[in-house]
């Protein structure tokens, strides 16, 4: 039985994946409970494919899905997610931002509660990225009434069987903790930190995402407003066994 599957997009990190990967090893072993990590390179140009080729040739726990084309961070994320066998999904980028033994100290909190999500409390970015993202999270926050101080934090952990629940859209990863609360799942966010992207080059513009993330986030507002939810009170025989959503 697989306890967690790291699930972690590839686009052109090729000079980042071999210190990833001696991190990640360091902390599967100090989790000391089955783990399988499970990279999707979403159509890199340069050499990410055949150095995660590599990494699962050498490690039976490594799994790897190649996309023919680049469909974006959202579209590797639903495929990790499709192909997890473990009871928790462990989701963060492979650009070095995140640290994996932040890792160590979130899992304490599964049980209690049934995703983690990361906060960057001090980020390593620009000012101008640190503003717009503070910008945006109090808009986001604002329209779907949520609380989460850091929607943009790619580190996370979650119980599986709420998240293969979820319908994946482009952008919506973005949104997971609320996603994952309209399926009944509670959620804690916590400090992690935050290094400074020291090779390879940002994926992301400040323009594009805003324009689609409100887009994205009037669909979630409309998602909640007509999300269905219900208890059951009393049933047959054969039906009590249904859960309620």
């Amino acid at each position: 039985m697989i306890e967690f599957s790291f699930v972690i997009p590839v686009y052109n990190e090729e000079d980042n994946l071999s210190q990833l990967h001696e991190e990640l090893q360091r902390v599967v072993h100090q989790i000391g409970q089955p783990c399988e990590v499970i990279w999707i390179d979403d159509g890199s140009k340069d050499s990410s494919l055949d150095r995660v080729k590599q990494m699962a040739a050498e490690h039976p726990e490594y799994r790897f899905i190649s996309f023919e084309r680049n469909c974006g961070q959202s579209g590797a994320l639903a495929a990790g997610f499709d192909a997890a066998r473990g009871e928790y999904v462990i989701t963060m980028d492979s650009d070095l931002q995140n640290n994996p033994l932040d890792i160590l100290n979130m899992i304490p909190y599964l049980g209690k509660y049934d995703m983690v999500t990361g906060w960057r409390k001090d980020r390593h970015d620009t000012w101008w990225k640190k503003f717009s993202s503070r910008f945006a999270n109090g808009v986001r926050n604002w329209l779907s009434r949520e609380t989460i101080k850091d929607t943009g934090c790619s580190l996370k952990i979650m119980k599986t069987s709420y998240l293969k629940k979820i319908k994946m859209y482009k952008g919506l990863h973005r949104f997971l903790p609320t996603l994952m609360k309209m399926e009944g799942a509670t959620v804690i966010e916590v400090p992690v930190s935050h290094r400074p992207r020291t090779r390879g080059v940002s994926k992301y513009g400040t323009w594009d995402r805003a324009f689609s993330g409100l887009r994205d986030l009037l669909a979630v507002r409309w998602m909640q407003d007509r999300n269905i939810s219900y208890q059951i009170k009393e049933a047959s025989d054969e039906l009590s066994s249904g859960e309620a959503r």
